[in-house]
């Protein structure tokens, strides 16, 4: 079975197979800027530390690719939200529909890509941990690579779980030229548990050995700060409120900060700024539109003007921002407008509403495409403060909770809260996560199951969700069936 290895950040294919021969593409010196060709290597691979820095980097390339950041990842973790409708034109990819409404069946194509995108990540990520240990190389840097597979492998299972509860959990694979295991060839699901201790030790041993900072030419890799706060949010899920204030703390040690203007952040001269803990990396090569595959923008684009139409926010989201909330004006491109650019938005534009942190200006041209070069925003330091703010109010510490809830609300020119029962101010944080993160980075439909009023607030926003079974995605049947019944259903589907 070949397994697909991405060419770093710009995505090209280079084929692993334990049957394939050929070279090995060269690495320059800033791990963004590659050779975008890569041929087909085989055993000889996993030779040298410079195949050790092709294999990680290839992780970081499939966070761009198609099932992990457009179609599937917009349906699964927007589009089935309040936060968002499928948007466009009718007709258009009228299966998104499915996901907005709740009518998917487990044969609906984007599950099983979405699947597929994760679990190659994976693959990658594990490619690096069963062979790199072995290659004679400094070893600084080795245990640097394998702290970023671990990294890797764990926000991918994060999603997974999420999405579907417990899955397979692979954690290995064979070494060039050895047979795999038939024991490890059709893993059963393992229980959430599982999953998420898998993921606590990952991200527990990758922020143990990850630098805190990389040089300007290596800017945008894995960190400690991203290993810390991503652990802190899966702790967040798991309702383990005195783990995420440990974890919130230590990534404020690292001296995170909120940037002043909130519009800033999400564009591209806002990239990599003082609060930005972990983004997707997005970089077209001149002459190589191939090799420049970022979507997640273009998708979003105002139709007929940018891009394609897809996720439209809700009225409902509109009307979730409080008078004076600078963030909306940041977060929705409304039909009509001129934005601060001065691109004026056409009357004749479909929807009335665009996501405007996936918006940018028309002057930033690209030859490959719009939007090519515009980074996905994953993890920033406002979010860490809401998850903090999120657990002191569980832990009982109100005061806490309010100093970093109100630290989000006052840069985003909202006066503070000055006092609030337990109750009231968790339904604030919750409040002010949606609106601080709103169509960023597709937490809000998980947030609404965790907190357990999904079906509330989905069924009175008009979407068919039955409770007891929408709260998970169904496995994908592709899967079901190549797994030779392996792999069970859940519940419902």
């Amino acid at each position: 079975m070949k397994n697909i290895l991405y060419n770093i950040k710009r995505n090209s294919f280079v084929f692993l197979s334990a049957l394939a021969i050929g070279g090995l593409a060269s690495c320059s010196e800033d791990f963004l800027d590659v050779e975008p060709e890569g041929e087909p290597v085989g055993e000889e691979f996993f030779q040298t530390p410079e195949h050790a820095l092709l294999a990680v980097n290839s992780i970081y390339g499939n966070l761009r690719e198609w099932n992990v950041s457009a179609f599937a990842h917009l349906a699964i973790t927007t589009i089935a939200s309040d936060n968002a409708e499928k948007g466009s034109v009718p007709g258009d990819a009228g299966f998104m529909e499915e996901y907005d409404n709740f009518t998917l069946t487990a044969t609906e194509g984007q599950l099983n890509g979405y699947w597929n995108g994760q679990y190659q990540a994976i693959n990658l990520a594990n490619q690096v941990l069963s062979n790199v240990p072995l290659i004679s190389m400094d070893e600084a840097l080795k245990e640097r690579l394998l702290a970023e597979a671990k990294f890797f492998r764990a926000y991918h299972y994060f999603n997974l779980v999420r999405t579907f509860g417990g899955v397979p959990l692979r954690l290995s694979v064979p070494q060039p030229g050895q047979q795999e295991d038939p024991a490890t060839l059709n893993l059963p699901r393992a229980s959430r548990e599982e999953v998420y201790a898998q993921i606590v030790q990952d991200l527990t041993e990758a922020s143990q050995v990850l630098p805190a900072t990389y040089p300007a030419a290596e800017r945008g890799r894995a960190t400690k700060g991203a290993a810390l706060g991503m652990l802190a949010k899966v702790q967040l899920y798991q309702e383990n409120w005195q783990e995420v204030v440990n974890l919130a703390n230590q990534v404020e040690g690292l001296g995170y900060t909120l940037a002043e203007d909130y519009y800033s952040i999400f564009r591209i001269a806002g990239e990599h700024n003082a609060e930005s803990i972990f983004e997707i990396e997005a970089q077209t090569i001149p002459g190589n539109c191939s090799a420049s595959n970022s979507q997640w923008a273009e998708v979003q684009g105002v139709r007929g003007q940018f891009g394609w139409g897809f996720v439209e926010p809700t009225e409902d989201l509109v009307n979730a921002f409080e008078e004076g909330d600078e963030r909306l004006d940041a977060t929705i491109l409304f039909r009509g407008e001129t934005t601060p650019e001065g691109d004026v938005i056409t009357e004749a534009a479909p929807n009335p509403r665009y996501n405007q942190k996936a918006y940018v200006p028309s002057f930033v041209t690209n030859e490959c495409g719009y939007a090519k070069d515009q980074n996905i925003r994953i993890l920033r330091f406002a979010e860490v403060l809401l998850m903090r703010a999120e657990a002191a109010n569980e832990l009982g510490d109100t005061q806490q909770a309010l100093d970093d809830l109100n630290r989000v609300r006052v840069r985003a020119g909202l006066e503070p809260i000055e006092s609030a029962s337990q109750e009231e101010l968790r339904q604030i944080i919750w409040h002010e996560r949606r609106v601080e993160l709103a169509l960023e980075n597709g937490d809000r439909f998980f947030d609404l199951v965790r907190q357990g009023r999904a079906a509330e607030v989905l069924q009175a926003h008009g979407k068919q969700f039955t409770p007891g079974k929408n709260e998970l995605f169904p496995i994908p049947q592709q899967q079901i069936i190549l797994s030779n019944g392996i792999l069970t259903q859940n519940p419902g589907y």
